[in-house]
């Protein structure tokens, strides 16, 4: 009789442990979707001005971002239900169509110029930017290899696939030209190599060279040393190259600690430019203050925390390094974004994950999100899509 009732005890623990781990961390879809809720209340809010003066539409950018979000919901659902295990199939696919996309912007009459730079693509009706859903296949392709023999990466020719798909994206990317998310990819495809266990004298011969290969980039491009010089002196032109970064210190210094309210920017007034996506940051410092924007790190901070916890906790090479990249490029965004509006590194376009107006980053991070909370429950990792018993 006590053995019946001690088995019966146990097997309750066992389902609570067994629900726990199915369902402990739905604090990540949570927080993305709060996130991402908040960007659009955020879009409309540093965009209204703008767009009822210069498209007649007070809610053009609010809809076109509520649009994003609503997809990007059906995204990470989609990927949260569908079995990990089986996108390790999809390796080469990802790199090949993420390496197509970022070549077709330099087609005629595909690719889409702005602001000087080449980096969407327009698809029919629709426009994309081909480098946030090349981040992402970057990954998959580098987890997926790594993990079918793991052996390799403890050899300079094993690494080179790696090497050759990441410095392709990055060609690219920089061709379009965009030096911020070439840094990010460059990042990301370090911190993946680190993270497959490359060996140190390999990882120094890798590293070495990317970075001595930043001040040249930066060298051979005339836009990019102003962008330089504004960062070191931004007075010294408060009407060229320095006007944004003063400007974005305004709305930060305007803020001060508890804020001037919701909607109540004034640097949205056209004295910000892309208040509404690279500098989204500002005008939310601006309006919430310094309270606000640390409340926003500390949420962006748990949604990171759970990504480590997930890979950490990750039983197959696969799921961890999957996890790991997915929860790297979202940190490094994170922190280069928040510098570039403080002040603290050199000007680059570079939006603020779930937040910043794009609906091709939002989907495709909201859909890695998805893909991370997949993970986190532990149990779609097989082929199969069971879940694993303990």
């Amino acid at each position: 009789m006590r053995q019946s009732v001690k088995d019966t005890v146990a097997s309750i623990e066992n389902t609570r442990a067994v629900t726990k781990k199915e369902y402990g961390f739905l604090a990540i879809p949570i927080l993305v979707v709060l996130v991402a809720a908040f960007g659009v209340l955020m879009v409309y809010s540093a965009s209204f001005y703008a767009a009822e003066t210069q498209l007649g539409d007070r809610f053009y950018f609010m809809k076109k971002q509520l649009i994003g979000f609503i997809l990007g919901i059906v995204a990470m659902v989609g990927a949260g239900m569908f079995p990990y295990g089986k996108l390790k199939k999809l390796k080469w696919p990802a790199l090949i169509v993420s390496v197509v996309l970022l070549a077709a912007v330099f087609i005629p009459g595909l690719g889409v110029e702005n602001y000087g730079a080449t980096r969407w693509l327009r698809l029919g009706p629709i426009t994309i930017q081909p480098s946030e859903i090349a981040k992402f296949g970057f990954i998959l392709f580098t987890a997926a290899y790594v993990s079918v023999k793991p052996e390799r990466m403890k050899t300079f020719l094993g690494v080179l696939p790696v090497l050759g798909a990441g410095g392709a994206i990055c060609l690219l990317v920089i061709l379009e030209p965009n030096m911020s998310v070439t840094m990010v990819i460059g990042l990301l495809m370090l911190a993946m190599l680190f993270l497959s266990g490359v060996k140190l004298r390999h990882f120094l011969i890798i590293l070495i060279p990317a970075i001595l290969a930043v001040p040249v980039l930066i060298a051979i491009e005339p836009y990019r040393l102003k962008r330089l010089y504004a960062f070191l002196d931004p007075w010294s032109s408060p009407q060229g190259e320095g006007y944004q970064l003063i400007q974005s210190l305004y709305a930060l210094g305007n803020g001060g600690w508890l804020g001037t309210g919701l909607f109540n920017s004034m640097q949205k007034y056209r004295y910000l430019p892309f208040a509404e996506s690279d500098f989204i940051l500002s005008v939310i410092g601006e309006e919430f203050g310094l309270v606000g924007i640390i409340f926003l790190f500390c949420v962006f901070g748990a949604i990171i925390f759970f990504g480590i916890k997930t890979a950490s906790n990750c039983k197959d090479l696969f799921g961890f390094l999957l996890s790991s990249g997915i929860t790297a490029v979202f940190a490094i965004q994170i922190v280069i974004n928040a510098f570039v509006v403080s002040g603290a590194i050199p000007p680059t376009g570079l939006p603020l994950p779930l937040i910043s107006a794009g609906n091709t980053s939002l989907i495709v991070t909201m859909a890695a999100m998805g893909i991370l909370w997949n993970i986190s429950r532990g149990g779609k990792a097989g082929l199969s899509g069971k879940i694993k018993k303990n």
